[in-house]
């Protein structure tokens, strides 16, 4: 029988916020579905979604259609539906602790204060699952909400986009050869 993989990838639902830092985690499941011609247009658990393969792999696609900060009621929904297991399922989303354009990716580990990552830790019960973060950098002046809902600056557009397709590059290493290799890949 395939692995069955999940990737979600979070930001916020609606043309307002399309473009936004914090739907940096829309932006890498839109590069996905292109590349892997993964259709994400069904609406399923309050997300979008999409299905198909990579390689060995049954791949799920997932934007959560609700708000940011309310992401973990439809991980959980899918999560129980299939009854995966929580080392097969992967969360992308923005971090305003890393600077514009790197890339983390963990195993497990606390929510480092962002809202959309803990509803799913609470909803979950656990933060024992895999995360990618794509830093968007600091607001400097400007109120956080403010920040991560607007759109990034023209000196910063460059370093994003190539954040979203080396996230996307981390998402096939962890699909092909796990967690420990794509840390050691990606997080030097």
């Amino acid at each position: 029988m395939a692995d069955i993989k999940m990737i979600i990838g979070l930001g916020n639902p609606g043309k307002k916020y399309e473009n936004t830092r914090h739907n940096i985690g829309y932006k890498v499941i839109e590069v996905l579905s292109r590349e892997l011609n993964i259709d994400i247009k069904r609406k399923k658990f309050g997300s979008l979604f999409g299905s198909g393969r990579y390689k060995d792999t049954v791949l799920m696609l997932l934007k959560p259609a609700t708000f940011m900060n309310r992401s973990g009621a439809v991980v959980a929904a899918a999560i129980d539906f299939y009854r995966l297991e929580l080392e097969n399922m992967l969360v992308i989303t923005d971090d305003m602790d890393l600077s514009a354009g790197k890339i983390r990716i963990r195993s497990k580990g606390s929510s480092g204060g962002h809202n959309g990552l803990q509803d799913i830790i609470d909803k979950l019960g656990t933060s024992e699952f895999c995360r990618l973060r794509i830093g968007i950098g600091k607001a400097d002046v400007i109120d956080a909400v403010d920040y991560v809902l607007g759109r990034p600056r023209e000196d910063e557009k460059p370093l994003l986009t190539d954040a979203v397709q080396e996230a996307a590059e981390a998402v096939l290493c962890w699909l092909q050869f796990g967690i420990q290799k794509t840390m050691n890949r990606f997080n030097a």
